[in-house]
């Protein structure tokens, strides 16, 4: 019972850690930032279980965040307002061709990243440019 609490609480706490840090997606992930996914993975795994190396514990701990999982997916299809908190809302990060300094500062977006995104749409200028989004799993949507 104290891995499943363990786990549960470990959950939770990366859910929140997560809505916490900056939407990237996993290609735009810098190499020490894959480096530190996998050293909280290892982390995580110790904090989870503590001492117990068993397979019955690694069943337990992986079959309590699975049900974690699936319950989120469940929550966050069958209610707007659940998804909104846990996967996020779209930013619009440009309209009509000019930044929104607050918007970007507030998802601490360096004018480069939008720049490249538009680079990567075809987009020379951001003036052509009708609204930049950044979409809640971190991508960058632009509306010419």
């Amino acid at each position: 019972m104290e891995i499943v609490l363990r786990a549960s609480i470990t959950f939770l706490f990366l859910l929140a850690l997560t809505r916490g840090l900056r939407r990237r997606t996993l290609a735009d992930m810098a190499p020490f930032e894959m480096i530190l996914l996998v050293v909280v993975g290892d982390v995580v795994q110790q904090g989870v279980t503590q001492e117990d190396m068993s397979l019955t514990g690694a069943v337990l701990a992986v079959s309590t965040i699975a049900a974690w999982v699936s319950a989120l997916s469940y929550l966050t299809w069958r209610f707007r307002r659940v998804a909104d908190v846990v996967d996020g809302l779209p930013v619009l990060l440009l309209r009509d061709g000019e930044p929104i300094e607050a918007a970007m500062a507030s998802e601490r977006l360096p004018m480069a990243e939008l720049l490249e995104a538009a680079r990567q749409e075809g987009i020379g200028d951001l003036a052509t440019v009708k609204a930049a989004v950044l979409m809640p799993i971190g991508r960058i949507s632009l509306i010419q």
